[in-house]
């Protein structure tokens, strides 16, 4: 048994300082993106995202019903600052928004307290296409151990790009215009009606 011990301790602390090696090897950037096109124009979906109040209305990351929300700073754009604290899914943080172009980007920085530390930007930009807006939603940040560790064993660019995609596909229902009824057609008369 002590010659075991021996032997498997060392070939243990081997295995876990490799392991741990490739953690801090790998990328020290974060980089998640997600694009939409939308059936309306850039100023139909810019007050969506300048405004941290209508939030509520269309973000993935508002599921907790008990969720603690703060208002600060100026009311929407650049100074808009908004805390949360809710459950372990929407876990506490803070968003500040740092850049607002009126219909073409809005740019916030993001404070993550839990379930874990981060510090990340968002960022959103409309671009004017040929059926309505291209909106691209993309995070950027610096990868702690910590979130290289958990990248081992969770893909963050799927799981975070999921919940881009579901936000932008409810967006997407409340800027979009509610589709026209089909009016039926007109029956054309038949030669007996048009003699009668």
């Amino acid at each position: 048994m002590g010659t075991v011990l021996r032997i498997g301790l060392p070939a243990v602390a081997v295995a876990l300082a490799a392991f741990l090696l490739y953690v801090q090897t790998r990328p020290g950037r974060i980089h998640v993106e997600r694009s939409a096109t939308f059936a309306a124009p850039p100023a139909a979906v810019f007050p969506y995202l300048n405004d941290f109040h209508r939030w509520t209305q269309w973000s993935p990351f508002e599921t907790d019903p008990d969720m603690e929300r703060r208002f600060e700073g100026a009311p929407a754009g650049v100074g808009a600052v908004y805390r949360w604290r809710g459950d372990r899914t929407a876990g506490e943080g803070t968003s500040t928004i740092i850049t607002s172009e009126p219909d073409r980007r809005v740019q916030m920085a993001l404070e993550f307290l839990a379930p874990m530390q981060a510090s990340n930007v968002a960022t959103f930009t409309l671009v004017p296409a040929t059926s309505g807006t291209r909106i691209t939603w993309a995070l950027d940040g610096s990868a702690t151990f910590m979130s290289k560790l958990m990248g081992v064993v969770m893909d963050f660019d799927a799981m975070c790009g999921g919940q881009f995609e579901k936000g932008l596909a409810t967006l997407k229902g409340l800027v979009e215009p509610p589709a026209t009824a089909a009016q039926p057609l007109a029956r054309a008369a038949t030669p007996h009606e048009g003699a009668m």
